[in-house]
């Protein structure tokens, strides 16, 4: 897929957010467990990606009701949604000058009828190869992996378009506001899931 940055302006993609807040003590005391000056920024990357990845778990697959969504929750709770999951490991990045924004798919909800909901992301900028890079870390389970290379996306999900799925081509430099609104929200991880995530990107 052709990416296309919502901004041409790179720094946007270093911003701190409400729900990206890497100045929270948290997140500063768990960047200076992962990350050191000997690291390139792929090794960062990688370090990053497969910390949220395998330490933070998909609240939907552990059974959890718990609806984490900034950054520093998500890393308390070690737990979150794949929304929750992309904050926290675009605010691990950030701190490390790496440029992290965000994507979206729309896809099926499993066991639903005909019903969707938007999942999402991250695409990482790489300043030493000059290239953008889409991650998701929304952990591994049966029947899903997602893993990391600069070469080619290994994503869990591959939208079908002829189902009415979507893979959108954007990099926003900020989370999807109505999902991060839901997320604020909601107290059930699985009610939200089903009922309350936007299905689409509103432009």
């Amino acid at each position: 897929m052709n990416l296309i940055a919502e901004s041409i302006d790179i720094g946007d993609y270093l911003n701190e957010l409400y729900v990206v807040n890497y100045s929270h003590e948290s997140i500063k005391k768990q960047v200076a467990l992962l990350f050191s000056e000997n690291q390139t920024d792929i090794d960062k990357v990688k370090i990053a990606f497969e910390y949220v990845r395998d330490q933070i778990a998909q609240s939907l697959d552990i059974q959890s009701q718990y609806v984490p969504c900034r950054a520093n929750e998500v890393l308390k709770y070690g737990e979150g949604v794949c929304f929750a999951k992309a904050n926290l490991l675009a605010a691990l990045l950030r701190s490390q000058s790496i440029p992290t924004g965000f994507c979206y798919q729309r896809l099926l909800i499993n066991g639903t009828d005909n019903r969707y909901a938007l999942h999402a992301l991250n695409a990482v900028f790489i300043p030493s190869i000059s290239k953008w890079i889409r991650l998701d870390a929304r952990g591994n389970c049966k029947g899903v992996y997602d893993g990391f290379s600069i070469d080619k996306e290994i994503l869990p999900y591959k939208p079908d378009e002829l189902l009415g799925e979507k893979d959108y081509p954007i990099i926003y430099a900020k989370p999807n506001v109505e999902a991060m609104s839901v997320l604020e929200l909601s107290t059930d991880a699985h009610k939200m899931f089903r009922e309350d995530l936007p299905c689409v990107i509103n432009v």
